[in-house]
């Protein structure tokens, strides 16, 4: 199983050419992503949204908005479990690991709850999570 973080399933979203070879050579066909993606995504639509300053930019927000749900509604979500739960409650006590946003804690917890590598561009940063297995698809 694969797992998009959020900037990957925003590439694959764009078009990206390298996001989509990638997907087609996989033998995989589990390609999914977190409940934890779809609050990022979702936040930063209605953020944008609350903050338009002019009637086309609230339509532009609708727009996006209703593209972002689009693209949701085509890809299974994987939620947080218990397994996830004991995992963030483990890393959170890590000190090498609190350098980590929560989110991408949680992204972390999820994918090794369910045993799936992590497809991210921020690769690096997702190595210092003993255990989790991290490609790249979009550089």
């Amino acid at each position: 199983m694969f797992v998009l973080d959020t900037d990957t399933l925003t590439h694959l979203h764009a078009g990206h050419p390298r996001v989509i070879q990638r997907l087609r050579q996989i033998d995989d066909p589990d390609v999914v992503t977190t409940v934890i993606t779809k609050i990022e995504l979702l936040r930063g639509r209605f953020d944008f949204a609350l903050k338009a300053e002019t009637g086309t930019e609230l339509l532009r927000a609708q727009q996006l908005l209703a593209l972002t749900e689009d693209l949701l509604a085509q890809i299974q979500i994987l939620p947080l479990g218990a397994k996830a739960g004991a995992n963030f409650d483990q890393f959170r006590t890590n000190a090498a690991l609190r350098k980590i946003g929560r989110a991408d804690l949680l992204i972390a917890s999820i994918c090794l709850a369910e045993r799936a590598v992590l497809v991210t561009r921020n690769v690096r940063h997702f190595q210092q999570i003993p255990g989790l297995r991290v490609v790249n698809w979009v550089d």
